[in-house]
């Protein structure tokens, strides 16, 4: 089978789209994908630094390596930061990876730790209140954003770019449905240009599978460890159930993605709220404390 592109040996079948593509024709795809997204929601503005969110795992660094060969063209800086969550055994691996990916991009990288930032790690967080019903995912994810933003704010960048893809999208969407949690969805437009600090996913329209495939024909490098809380949740059985329906039914998560889009710009219209500061922080939010200084508090009570 040829590609559908050059006539080379292809490699890769994009079966929502019938596409036959060789190795460098899809990287060639994923690269203007991610471009066309980065230009639909004003992304990244000229002259900026771009902070990338690098975990060491396949999206990310995948984001890091497109977002390398973007900026060597336009007129955008990148800054590569990884989160330190403190948990033993898990990041270590990680840090090595990213900080040799870097060295390899010549591009600068920092590390900022949950220990330095909030007095705690993960995991001291969770034997303190082992008995809340709080999740290790959802303290997690509520450090990390925090972490990204003072990371970005130290670094003197304005954006904040994500590896989330457009499972990732839809995975959340359904959690918060299931959860109730109708006003986080608002949250979701890929669209922040109204923000001080832009928090963008370039990846949001592209599938987990093909960013998987990116990082392999491109032999990047990526953290095998597992997260040791990774199963807590109840997102991996949506995942599974995602890609279940997608072999069936091929292309069915970009119209589940588009239909996304549209609910959460009409909750995000329904529910605007001015943006305050954070009495605490500093941070913008919608009350008088923000949710992590709050979450903080909490913790060490």
């Amino acid at each position: 089978m040829n590609c559908d592109k050059c006539q080379n040996s292809a490699v890769y079948s994009r079966k929502y789209s019938g596409e036959s593509l060789c190795s460098d024709c899809f990287s060639n795809s994923i690269l203007r994908k991610a471009a066309k997204t980065i230009s639909k929601y004003n992304m990244i503005q000229n002259g900026e630094l771009v902070c990338v969110a690098v975990s060491g795992g396949k999206d990310s660094l995948a984001l890091l390596h497109v977002l390398s060969k973007m900026s060597t063209n336009h007129n955008f800086r990148i800054h590569a930061i990884t989160i330190d969550e403190g948990i033993p055994g898990y990041r270590d691996e990680a840090l090595e990876i990213v900080k040799d990916f870097c060295s390899k991009l010549r591009v600068e990288f920092s590390v900022f730790a949950y220990k330095e930032l909030f007095g705690l790690t993960l995991d001291e967080s969770l034997k303190q209140h082992q008995e809340d019903r709080l999740s290790s995912c959802s303290i997690c994810g509520t450090f990390r954003r925090r972490a990204m933003d003072s990371a970005a704010k130290k670094i003197g960048a304005s954006v904040i770019a994500t590896g989330h893809n457009l499972d990732d999208t839809l995975q959340t969407f359904i959690i918060n449905t299931l959860s109730g949690d109708t006003n986080k969805i608002g949250w979701m437009d890929p669209d922040t240009s109204e923000n001080s600090l832009r928090k963008i996913k370039p990846f949001c329209e592209i599938y987990e599978s093909e960013i998987v495939f990116y990082a392999f024909t491109n032999d990047l490098p990526f953290q095998t460890e597992q997260c040791p809380h990774m199963n807590e949740g109840i997102r991996t059985e949506i995942r599974e159930f995602l890609n279940k329906i997608e072999n069936s039914h091929s292309g069915i998560k970009n119209n589940m993605f588009r239909s996304v889009l549209k609910i959460s710009q009409i909750i995000k219209a329904s529910n605007y709220k001015e943006k305050i500061k954070c009495v605490n922080c500093g941070s913008e939010c919608t009350g008088k404390v923000c949710s992590v200084c709050k979450m903080i508090v909490d913790l060490r009570d």
